[in-house]
């Protein structure tokens, strides 16, 4: 049999993310599903590089996203911002991702900014939160403007919410649980939460359009790689 080039397989990856998106229209129309869909062998799969600068928080959520036409590959580094980029430049090299994704926050960095430009110019695509991470979670439950709160008041306001759960966000370990990240996919008033802070993350994001990164507090651009994931769902 002939082995396909690689220009061959990187046109047929196209052609199967193309179905992706059409199956996840339907599916957002509540629309029935393509039964014709075939299964994808993993070297027929997309293949995207999640590089965090969280060892625990964004790790321990990306891992749970459960895809079918798409492989992730998640890393926690330690990192932040620009030496975070540096150091996806490096690990993007080690083998032929479809996507690298670079996942930090601003906290108190002056090179935020910096950051989001580099990685762009590598190519690589960002999933930035100013302030922290939390502020995503947070708005799978409320639209939360987030302006005068410090990011070390996220946990106390996602803790708030959690409680009705009888579940914990462990602000020390900052771990992502499986008993927190079924709450975060479950519904509020009918509705995916994880839909909600899509259109929240969305919408709050334009009206912060004309300012930069760093000074549009408090925003986050996670919800474009939540959008793109969903493709492979």
């Amino acid at each position: 049999m002939k082995r396909k080039n690689k220009k061959d397989e990187q046109q047929l990856k196209k052609q199967q993310h193309k179905k992706a998106l059409q199956e996840t229209k339907r599916r957002r129309r509540g629309e029935a599903p393509n039964l014709e869909r075939s299964e994808l062998t993993d070297n027929e799969k997309q293949k995207i590089l999640i590089v965090c600068e969280g060892e625990n928080t964004e790790p321990s959520y990306f891992k749970k996203f459960k895809l079918t036409t798409a492989t992730i590959k998640t890393v926690g580094e330690g990192y932040n911002t620009v030496s975070l980029v540096k150091r996806t430049k490096k690990l993007s090299e080690e083998d032929d991702y479809d996507q690298v994704w670079c996942v930090f926050d601003k906290d108190d960095f002056d090179n935020f900014n910096d950051a989001i430009y580099m990685a762009k110019g590598m190519g690589f695509h960002v999933a930035y939160s100013n302030q922290a991470f939390e502020y995503w979670l947070i708005l799978h439950f409320e639209d939360h403007q987030g302006g005068a709160m410090h990011r070390d008041d996220y946990c106390k306001k996602l803790n708030d919410y959690l409680k009705e759960f009888g579940v914990e966000y462990d602000c020390k370990s900052k771990v992502v649980t499986e008993e927190i990240f079924t709450i975060l996919q479950s519904k509020q008033n009918g509705k995916p939460r994880q839909t909600l802070a899509v259109e929240r993350a969305e919408k709050i994001l334009k009206y912060h359009e004309d300012v930069s990164p760093a000074k549009a507090e408090s925003s986050t651009t996670v919800f474009k790689l939540i959008e793109e994931l969903g493709t492979y769902s």
